[in-house]
């Protein structure tokens, strides 16, 4: 089995390092200097109980150089995957499937999920249908992102917690190619269960990041720093209540209530939200996926979300101003 990780990260090293120990043929594509260093002395990974890894999967910035792979898992940021499909054609066989392992609402959203939406795209995720017409929708596995991991140095991936990756099919099947790749990171350490509805899963973790990722922007305050402040909960829970009545007007199913979601995001303590994190550090911030994705899925299922709009015109301006939103 060829598997290549397109964008070696965190996330991107944690899952090709815990692959490279099987015997799946693993590729990774990275630039800069964690590329030279994964080539020069391999990808260490580290752990929070003091136990680490080395291994040597092949490691490029030019997919050229790698053939046609059985699964492309791209872990990108949302908002940087539009614009690899043409580099990652030289990856792709009449049978490659193409993961995605980002956070946020799927370009492929609406293929295999049937009703009047089904083939729309999203403009807010994959513009010009970039993806929809040079990938293919048919190519689609979701998987979720569960793991906290950090690049601590150039080839060197630290992993705070967590193992799950769920994955799913659009359409909800138990596909031979689902189970292989279930399979693969199974035998790798991880839990990668099959889930019949993906976007279930793809909504429990885009729920809190809708919220509050782009109130902690404006208002610089960690997780725990918002859910002190009874203005600023009030206000989450809105955007929440708001955010759940789309989901379920496309079909999405919630588990557990806006109070168990929020107040257990809460008690994480002072810690940053991600869109947060980019704008301290001056790098582009992951608006579209995360927030704008969902206003558009509103419209489109005619369900209005006005405090959802009001913050993200406020967090697109300030990201703007920043420098760090396209115009």
């Amino acid at each position: 089995m060829k598997i290549t990780i397109y964008g070696a990260g965190a996330i991107g090293a944690h899952l090709g390092g815990m692959l490279a120990q099987t015997d799946v043929d693993v590729s990774l594509i990275a630039r800069g200097p964690h590329l030279a260093a994964m080539q020069a002395n391999g990808l260490t990974c580290r752990f929070q109980d003091g136990s680490e890894f080395n291994v040597r999967p092949r490691a490029v910035e030019n997919p050229g150089e790698l053939g046609p792979q059985d699964y492309v898992i791209v872990t990108l940021k949302a908002h940087q995957s539009p614009h690899v499909v043409e580099a990652m054609r030289p990856l792709l066989g009449p049978e490659t499937a193409v993961v995605t392992a980002m956070n946020g609402v799927p370009w492929w959203y609406f293929h295999g999920l049937g009703g009047e939406l089904e083939g729309r795209s999203l403009e807010s995720v994959d513009p010009g249908r970039a993806q929809w017409d040079g990938l293919g929708p048919e190519r689609a596995i979701g998987m979720v992102v569960h793991p906290a991991t950090e690049i601590v140095e150039p080839g060197v991936m630290l992993h705070m917690e967590g193992d799950a990756y769920p994955i799913g099919e659009p359409s909800g099947e138990k596909t031979e190619r689902i189970s292989a790749l279930s399979d693969a990171l199974t035998a790798a350490g991880l839990r990668a269960p099959i889930r019949s509805k993906i976007r279930d899963d793809i909504w429990m973790k885009l729920w809190g990041n809708m919220c509050l990722n782009p109130v902690s922007a404006l208002t610089g305050a960690t997780l725990a720093g918002m859910g002190r402040d009874d203005g600023v909960r009030a206000l989450l829970f809105e955007i929440a209540a708001e955010g759940r009545a789309v989901g379920e007007a496309v079909g999405a199913r919630f588990r557990v209530t806006a109070e168990r979601r929020l107040n257990a995001a809460f008690e994480v303590g002072e810690h940053k939200t991600s869109m947060l994190q980019d704008l301290e550090r001056g790098r582009p911030m992951e608006i579209d996926a995360l927030a704008t994705a969902v206003s558009e899925l509103g419209k489109a299922a005619g369900v209005a979300t006005p405090q959802l709009d009001a913050v993200l015109a406020l967090v697109k301006l300030r990201a703007r101003t920043a420098g760090l939103y396209p115009p």
